[in-house]
């Protein structure tokens, strides 16, 4: 699949992982819907965009809480608007916005796990990336096709390794990525016949907001379990693996580790 010249929407996208994804597609010459909470600073976002303003016709915000269809409808609406205006078709989805709340079944005092946090961990990584999804494949699957195999674009979702082995205190984080893992074969059976691939990617410790607020203690010892390099994940790393995702027709229904080699035991 060709990238430059092509419109990709990315939920999540203005920090972390969506946006290193959005820095390395504006490069290769795509165009970028930014989607991600209201309370995002437009003009940092645009700022860290080289050589790209906040007039650039090739980068748009739109505020978007993927927990409210109604939020997600207004912002695509939105994006189609702006493909309208640019002819450059749209031709991603990748779901990037997601939360982590560390909390054990039961905690060390025998009282179990807040049912309302975990919810909403459940809420925005499942709830949310699907909604998303569903409600964006429209506009992707009438787009025409390229290339020799007629594709017409890609979906890309953000698993995690908790999705395979999840540590103490990720329950509920693991099982929302393990149902991101478990949709991709389906989800890519659903979208074969319209020549749109899918495939989800589980990275382990990778620098982004959400690990910001991990303790020294807890990052250490997972850097620790590392087998090569033994460092956290860096953001463009992860851009590049979406990158050949989309360049290489034959990765479809496959949920791709981005780890390092770790395996997550369960006592650091």
């Amino acid at each position: 699949m060709i990238i430059e010249g092509r419109t990709f929407i990315i939920s999540g996208g203005a920090s972390g992982l969506g946006l290193a994804t959005a820095h390395l597609l504006t490069a290769k010459g795509g165009y970028v819907s930014i989607l991600d909470l209201s309370k995002t600073d437009q003009d940092a976002l645009f700022t860290s965009f080289p050589s790209i303003s906040k007039s650039s016709s090739r980068v748009k915000f739109f505020p978007c809480d993927v927990t409210f269809s109604d939020s997600i409808s207004t912002a695509i609406a939105g994006t189609v608007g702006w493909i309208n205006q640019t002819h450059a078709s749209l031709a991603g989805i990748i779901a990037c916005a997601g939360i982590s709340w560390p909390a054990k079944i039961i905690d060390r005092d025998g009282n179990p796990m807040d049912m309302p946090t975990a919810k909403k961990v459940i809420e925005v990584n499942v709830f949310g990336t699907l909604d998303f999804i569903r409600l964006a494949l429209p506009h992707l699957i009438t787009v025409p096709p390229h290339g020799p195999d007629g594709e017409r674009g890609v979906v890309i979702m953000v698993a995690s390794s908790a999705a395979f082995d999840g540590q103490p205190g990720q329950v509920s984080y693991a099982a929302s990525k393990g149902a991101i893992r478990s949709a991709t074969l389906p989800m890519a059976r659903d979208l074969a016949r319209y020549g749109v691939r899918v495939v989800s990617i589980a990275p382990s410790l990778f620098d982004t907001n959400m690990t910001k607020g991990m303790g020294g203690k807890a990052r250490e010892s997972l850097v620790r379990v590392m087998e090569w390099p033994r460092r956290a994940g860096r953001g463009e790393e992860f851009a590049h693996l979406v990158e050949a995702v989309m360049e290489n027709t034959m990765m479809n229904g496959e949920c791709i580790r981005l780890d390092g080699a770790v395996r997550m035991p369960s006592k650091m």
